[in-house]
């Protein structure tokens, strides 16, 4: 019932604009079809035969092309008209889910990561064309609209993954890429019609911008960051995105390692899901009256002792002991990460393009760095010394930063 009254209110309230509301709704049904199976993928490729190192490779090739094509979408926005470009993206998607159905991962490996790389080239399509919309539409109230656009994962992240469980439950993972597959295409129809007059209103070519005039801004950006008092925070913040790609590539297949069947998996997932997102409003309203570096610090700290206490627990753990950390860590994930474009956008007011491309670029790179380092050490480490390893480098890199002046 949370997930309807969120979507009721989502999109009835008068005083959301008819672009907040098309690119909010395209945004959610992105997240919907990704969230049917991204969460349980680690298991479809454990299931395909790949290994450990080779299951950390796969989320590196999605998560690093998405910070490496970022600023060259931020460019191309102002030669193409975004919305094709984010409906490109879309449509990656769902090549992405045929792709999954048709090519087998070790029969044809070097086919099979060409997606990967592919759906991290339309994440970034996407993602920096939304927000350039959003950014240049004459909109009311530019801080209200964009928190319609970033609640619309939360409502997705309540429903999908239960959903997606039940499918697979039935009809294995091939089911699931086909539903995914045709919600991203229908998707993609609806971003180009509904978007389509946006073109006209809001948006020209700027035959003016060359390569050499938009890096411009970077560098500026870039000297701003690299103050003391600024890139410590950035470093805190990256070091729990480093840890979100240990998890995002090995928690599930730890969860294997305990014994767990793939349906007692489906339910936990699920379960978490659904239960956060009630919780996470009460988190929302704290992370609010913290300010941007007291919500990064503690963050970071709730995040990396409670996977110091995962990995220590190890085998002794059972479902809901598993199940409150990583909860705990999901909110300290949030905090921070809240923290961090709080932060940043109070830093960069003149850059706000600028600020759109760099927070597309700085969570999926704290996660491939992460999926690299995870999957070179973990046939050595082992899941539990992997978590460990991890809560302790992010609460030794928040103590250390705490201590700076």
């Amino acid at each position: 019932m949370v997930w309807i009254l969120g979507l009721e209110i989502m999109f009835t309230l008068p005083k959301i604009e008819k672009i907040t509301f098309d690119a909010s709704l395209s945004h959610f049904l992105l997240m919907f079809g990704y969230k049917l199976f991204s969460l349980y993928f680690p298991l479809f490729l454990v299931a395909r035969g790949l290994s450990l190192p080779e299951v950390g490779y796969t989320y590196l090739l999605i998560y690093l092309p998405i910070a490496v094509f970022a600023p060259v979408v931020g460019f191309l926005n102002h030669k193409i008209n975004p919305v094709i470009l984010a409906a490109f993206g879309i449509f990656g998607y769902g090549f992405y889910c045929l792709g999954m159905i048709l090519i087998h991962p070790v029969q044809m490996p070097i086919s099979f990561f060409a997606f990967q790389v592919l759906l991290g080239i339309s994440v970034a399509m996407f993602f920096v064309s939304m927000r350039w919309i959003l950014i240049v539409s004459k909109l009311e109230s530019p801080n209200r609209a964009f928190a319609w656009f970033y609640s619309s994962p939360y409502y997705a992240d309540a429903i999908a993954p239960a959903i997606g469980a039940l499918i697979i439950w039935q009809f294995n993972f091939i089911g699931v890429f086909v539903f995914s597959l045709i919600l991203q295409f229908l998707n993609a129809g609806f971003c180009l019609s509904r978007l389509n007059k946006f073109e006209r209103r809001h948006w020209r070519m700027s035959p003016s911008i060359t390569g050499k005039n938009y890096f411009k801004n970077y560098q500026k950006v870039f000297n701003i960051l690299k103050q003391k008092n600024i890139f410590i925070l950035l470093a805190v913040s990256f070091s729990v995105l480093i840890l979100s790609g240990f998890y995002r590539a090995f928690f599930i297949l730890f969860l294997k390692d305990l014994g767990w069947t793939q349906n007692l998996i489906l339910l936990f997932v699920a379960l978490l899901s659904i239960i956060f997102v009630p919780i996470s409003f009460f988190a929302v309203k704290r992370i609010g009256e913290l300010k941007s570096k007291k919500n990064i610090f503690e963050g970071a700290a709730i995040t990396g002792t409670l996977s110091i206490a995962l990995g220590v627990l190890g085998i002794i753990s059972n479902f809901w002991t598993i199940f409150l950390i990583k909860f705990g860590q999901s909110v300290g994930g949030l905090m921070s990460g809240s923290g961090r474009s709080g932060f940043l956008s109070q830093k960069l007011k003149k850059y706000p393009e600028e600020v759109s491309v760099l927070d597309t670029i700085f969570s999926p790179l704290g996660v491939a760095i992460g999926s690299l380092i995870s999957g070179l050490i973990i046939g050595f480490l082992g899941f539990n010394n992997l978590f460990i390893l991890g809560g302790a480098f992010i609460v030794i890199v928040t103590v250390i930063g705490s201590r700076c002046p």
